[in-house]
C-alpha cells in the first residue's frame, strides 16, 4: 500500500514576486541535494536558468560536490521576483520515483490561496504536464495548451499569463540547451546579467 505524502517544503514566496513556478512535487527525499525545490541534481531546472540569465549552465551548480548552490539560488530569485511551489499537496507515489505518470494527487494545492499571498504575480509557469493540468482544473481553464505559448486569462479580477513549460526532468526528451530558449521568453524583460 503507498502512503500518502504531504508537501516537504514550504512555498517559496518572496514579497516582491511577480512570476510564479509551479511543479508538481518535489522527488523523494534520497533524491534531494539540497533543502529546496527542484534538489534532484539529474534536474536541470537550475541550468536552465544559469543557461538563460548567465549563459553558464552551471551558474548555480556545485560540481566539485555534485550538488547545487542553494543561498545563491536562492538570493537570485528573491531578488528576479521569482516565487517557487508546486499543484500537489498530498500525494502517493506508485512507482516510488517523482515520475507525474506515477504520481497520484490526493489534495491538490488551493492555488486562489497562493496566489493571494503574492499579489503582484501576474506570470505562471507550469514545469510540465501534471502540474498544467492540475492547474487548468483549479481554474477552470481550457484543455492542454501549447508548451512555450502563453495564455492569458483572468482570476479574481487579477490579468495573468500562464506559460506550459517542458520538464526540467532529464527524462523529458529535449536537449538542455533546447529547454533553455523555450524558457528565455519568459525572461526576456530581464537583464542577462
Amino acid at each position: 500500500m503507498n502512503e500518502t505524502e504531504t508537501h516537504p517544503l514550504p512555498p517559496f514566496l518572496p514579497e516582491n514576486a511577480k512570476i510564479l513556478i509551479l511543479g508538481s512535487f518535489p522527488p523523494p527525499k534520497h533524491r534531494w541535494k539540497m533543502d529546496f525545490y527542484y534538489p534532484n541534481f539529474n534536474n536541470d531546472m537550475w541550468r536552465v536558468f544559469g543557461l538563460v540569465f548567465f549563459g553558464d549552465k552551471d551558474y548555480f551548480v556545485d560540481l566539485a560536490n555534485k550538488t547545487f548552490h542553494e543561498r545563491k539560488i536562492r538570493d537570485f530569485l528573491h531578488q528576479k521576483g521569482i516565487a517557487i511551489y508546486d499543484t500537489a499537496y498530498r500525494v502517493k507515489r506508485l512507482q516510488g520515483n517523482a515520475s507525474d505518470k506515477f504520481l497520484q494527487i490526493v489534495e491538490a494545492v488551493d492555488l486562489t490561496k497562493l496566489l493571494a499571498q503574492i499579489p503582484y504575480c501576474q506570470t505562471i509557469i507550469t514545469t510540465g504536464e501534471l502540474a498544467t493540468q492540475t492547474l487548468l482544473t483549479h481554474f477552470r481553464l481550457p484543455e492542454m495548451l501549447k508548451i512555450g505559448t502563453p495564455f492569458a486569462f483572468s482570476h479574481n479580477g487579477r490579468d495573468l499569463t500562464l506559460w506550459r513549460m517542458p520538464s526540467t526532468s532529464r527524462a523529458y526528451p529535449l536537449k538542455l540547451e533546447q529547454k533553455a530558449e523555450i524558457y528565455r521568453p519568459i525572461f526576456s524583460g530581464s537583464p542577462k546579467h
